[in-house]
C-alpha cells in the first residue's frame, strides 16, 4: 500500500480514464486518489440533479473567483467536482468535441500528434454512439452518447428562427465544423447521467492491481534529485486523519483539473519564483507557465418572456406539476428530469472575418435570476451566448501555503477589446434571432438586458453584468515545446524538466476548445494513457 507503479491524483474524468487504461495490464499497479467522497449521492445519477450537486459542498468545492473587473467587480461561483467522477458527476452532460480548427491549431503551436486527424480516432475509440458507428462516431466504447429525452415547442421554433437568421439546422455537432444549430447530444444512458465513474471505473473496481481511495487529499508531490536531475517519486497524502508518503515506481500523474493541478504544482515548489516566494515555498523547479494561461467560456444570459407556449417555468410552477415530472422520470426515464442545463445549441461567426464559428448559444426553456434561484412565474427562455475563442487570459495562484485553502482564481474575463466586441456582437445576434418571423407568434419580450440597452458602451456594461461561467476552465498547465516559456508540459504530457511527472487533464490545453470540455478531457486522458503504456511496455 505504500508503493505503486502509477499514482493518479484526481478521480475526475481524466483520472477515471487513466485508471481504466493503465490497470488493464495486470502486472502494473495503480493507485487512484480522490479528495472528495464516493459518488453514491442520490442526485448524481438523475440528470437534473446538477441543481442539487453544484453549490453543494458534498459534491462541489464551491470555489469563487476573485472580484472580476470585466464583470463589473463581481465574484462568481466556480463549481468544481469534489466527488468520485469529478466534474463529470455534476456537469451539463453535453458531449461536445470542439472543432477541427481547435486541434489543428494545437498542432501548429508545436504539439505533434494533436491535430484533428490524430484525435478523431481517439474520440471514436471511447464512444458508444446511440446511432451506430460511422466515419465520425464509434460504438462499443465506454462513453455513452445519446439524444435528448424531452421536447419543447419553443426550442423547435427557436431553431427555425436561427435558420432564418443564417444559422442552418444540422443533424449534430462533433464532425469538425459546428456551424449550424442542433440539439445537444449527451453523456447519458437510458435517461441516467453517464459519468466517468459509470463509464470507466465501475466495471473495473475489482481489478486486484487497482486501488481507489476517496477522501484522500494529496498535499504535495515528493521530488528528489538523482543523477539525471529532478524527479517526482511520490506524493504526500492526508487520508483518514493520517499523513502518508506513497511512492510511485514509474510516474505520478496529475489529473486534478485546471484548478487543482496547478495549485498542487505550486504547493510542491514548481512554478514562478515570485509566486512561490510570496508564500515562503522553496523553489524546486521554476516553470513560469504554472497557473497561467487560464481560459474559460463566459456566457451572457439573456432572458425573453414568451406567450402561447409552455416552458419549464410553467411545468414546475405547482407541486402537482413537479410530481408529474418526477413520476414520468421514474416510470419512463423521460421528461424534464432528464434535461441538461441546456438542450439546444447553435454555432455561428460573430463577424464574417472569423475563420470558423466563434460564438455559441446554449438555449434553455426556462428562466431564473441566477443559478440556484427559483424559476420565474412567467413563461420565458434563456438564450445564452458565449465567445468560443476568448483572447482574455487569467490565472490560478496560491493564497497560502496551506493545501486546504482554495487558490485565487482570476479568469480575467472581458479584459481585451476583442472579447468585448464579440460579446456585443453576440448580444446583437441574439436579438436578431429573437426578432425572426418564426418567433413572432410567441411575442418574445426582452427582459435582460432589456430593449433600452442599445449603445456599444451599455451593451458592454450589460455583458459584464450578465456574464457568468459555463465551468470550462482550461490551460493552466499549457502543453507546448520546451522553447515556449509559458509551456508546462510537452506533447507527451511530461512536465518540462521533471522526470516521472505528467499532467493529464484539461489544464494542458494550449487554447480552449469550441464548446464543452468534458469530451476533450476524455480524449486527452486516452492520449496520455497511450504515451505511458508505450514508455513502460504495457502488455495490454
Amino acid at each position: 500500500m505504500n508503493s505503486f507503479d502509477y499514482i493518479i491524483v484526481g478521480a475526475g474524468t481524466a483520472g477515471c480514464v487513466l485508471a481504466n487504461r493503465l490497470s488493464k495490464d495486470p502486472s502494473k499497479s495503480v493507485l487512484l486518489l480522490e479528495a472528495g467522497k464516493k459518488d453514491n449521492y442520490f442526485w448524481i445519477d438523475i440528470p437534473v440533479g446538477y441543481l442539487y450537486t453544484i453549490g453543494n459542498p458534498r459534491t462541489d468545492w464551491c470555489f469563487e473567483t476573485e472580484p472580476e473587473p470585466g464583470l463589473n467587480g463581481r465574484s462568481i461561483g466556480y463549481a468544481r467536482g469534489k466527488v468520485l467522477g469529478g466534474c463529470s458527476s455534476i456537469n451539463a452532460m453535453i458531449y461536445m468535441r470542439g472543432q477541427q480548427s481547435d486541434y489543428d491549431h494545437w498542432a501548429k503551436l508545436g504539439n505533434e500528434g494533436w491535430g484533428w486527424s490524430d484525435v478523431l480516432p481517439i474520440f471514436r475509440r471511447s464512444e458508444d454512439y446511440q446511432h451506430g458507428a460511422d466515419d465520425f462516431h464509434g460504438v462499443g466504447g465506454e462513453l455513452r452518447v445519446e439524444e435528448r429525452r424531452v421536447n419543447w415547442e419553443i426550442l423547435d421554433v427557436w431553431r427555425e428562427a436561427a435558420q432564418e437568421c443564417g444559422i442552418p439546422k444540422i443533424d449534430e455537432f462533433n464532425r469538425g465544423d459546428n456551424f449550424g444549430n442542433a440539439y445537444f447530444q449527451m453523456n447519458q444512458r437510458s435517461g441516467k447521467r453517464w459519468s466517468a465513474t459509470r463509464a470507466f471505473l465501475d466495471d473495473i473496481r475489482q481489478r486486484p492491481n487497482l486501488t481507489v481511495l476517496t477522501e484522500a487529499t494529496v498535499e504535495a508531490l515528493t521530488l528528489e534529485q538523482n543523477d539525471s536531475g529532478l524527479a517526482a517519486t511520490g506524493v504526500q497524502v492526508l487520508h483518514g486523519g493520517q499523513r502518508r508518503q506513497i511512492t510511485a515506481r514509474n510516474e505520478v500523474l496529475l489529473a486534478a483539473g485546471a484548478i487543482a493541478s496547478p495549485q498542487l504544482l505550486q504547493l510542491s515548489g514548481i512554478g514562478t519564483a515570485d509566486a512561490l516566494k510570496a508564500h515562503d515555498i522553496p523553489i524546486k523547479h521554476a516553470l513560469n507557465g504554472v497557473g497561467q494561461n487560464l481560459q474559460d467560456h463566459l456566457q451572457i444570459r439573456t432572458i425573453y418572456q414568451v406567450d402561447n407556449t409552455v416552458t419549464l417555468n410553467q411545468r414546475a410552477r405547482t407541486p402537482w406539476g413537479m410530481a408529474m415530472m418526477g413520476l414520468e422520470y421514474f416510470l419512463k426515464k423521460t421528461g424534464p428530469l432528464t434535461m441538461p442545463p441546456s438542450q439546444l445549441g447553435a454555432f455561428a461567426k460573430s463577424d464574417p472575418s472569423q475563420p470558423s464559428a466563434n460564438i455559441e448559444w446554449h438555449v434553455q426553456p426556462l428562466s431564473l435570476d441566477k443559478f440556484g434561484s427559483p424559476l420565474h412565474k412567467y413563461n420565458a427562455i434563456t438564450p445564452s451566448v458565449c465567445n468560443l475563442r476568448p483572447s482574455s487570459r487569467g490565472s490560478v495562484t496560491l493564497k497560502s501555503a496551506n493545501p486546504a485553502d482554495a487558490p485565487a482564481i482570476a479568469p480575467n474575463y472581458l479584459s481585451t477589446q476583442e472579447d468585448l466586441d464579440v460579446a456585443v456582437a453576440g448580444l446583437k445576434y441574439t436579438r436578431q434571432i429573437m426578432a425572426a418571423p418564426s418567433l413572432a407568434p410567441f411575442n418574445p419580450v426582452e427582459l435582460k438586458p432589456g430593449p433600452e440597452v442599445t449603445s456599444e458602451e451599455d451593451l458592454q456594461q450589460a455583458a459584464g453584468d450578465l456574464g457568468t461561467t459555463i465551468f470550462h476552465p482550461v490551460g493552466t498547465c499549457k502543453m507546448g515545446p520546451a522553447h515556449d516559456d509559458a509551456a508546462v508540459v510537452d506533447d507527451q504530457l511530461r512536465v518540462h524538466g521533471i522526470q516521472g511527472l505528467r499532467v493529464i487533464d484539461a489544464s494542458i490545453m494550449p487554447t480552449i476548445t469550441s464548446g464543452n470540455t468534458n469530451a476533450p478531457t476524455v480524449m486527452i486522458a486516452e492520449r496520455g494513457a497511450d504515451f505511458i503504456k508505450k514508455d513502460y511496455g504495457h502488455s495490454r
